[in-house]
């Protein structure tokens, strides 16, 4: 099974928008995290757990999130999203093909999905 069988819909969300307005984004959509995209690159990623520890201050999104972004093909195999999950200790992954955001996979959606992979990936 390939990432693009799981891969869902990606959000993005401006630089300069403000944390609020990211926890509400989050919160209706019902997502842990906003990729921050510039033309059709992903320049950041600020997550729920950013939000968190940012609760009180009046800043923008761009001041806080993560700029080296760790993403993956829709071609990879499940077998490679779950090992760079795991090795890098990340939770989500943007999925991009040709430099463009076309997605997102996620730590949840692979365990949703459990039952139809090999279970030696979550072991190994």
């Amino acid at each position: 099974m390939d990432v693009k069988d799981l891969m869902r819909e990606a959000f993005v969300i401006d630089k300069d928008a403000g944390l609020k307005e990211a926890a509400r984004i989050m919160a209706s959509k019902n997502i842990g995290c906003l990729l921050m995209v510039s033309g059709k690159k992903i320049k950041g990623i600020i997550t729920e757990r950013d939000l968190l520890k940012n609760f009180n201050k009046d800043i923008k999104v761009s001041q806080i999130m993560t700029k080296s972004v760790v993403s993956i093909s829709p071609n990879a195999e499940i077998s490679e999203a779950i090992r760079l999950m795991n090795s890098k200790r990340i939770k989500r992954l943007p999925v991009v093909d040709k430099d463009e955001l076309v997605g997102i996979i996620t730590a949840t959606d692979l365990l949703a999905n459990a039952d139809e992979f090999d279970e030696d990936f979550f072991f190994e």
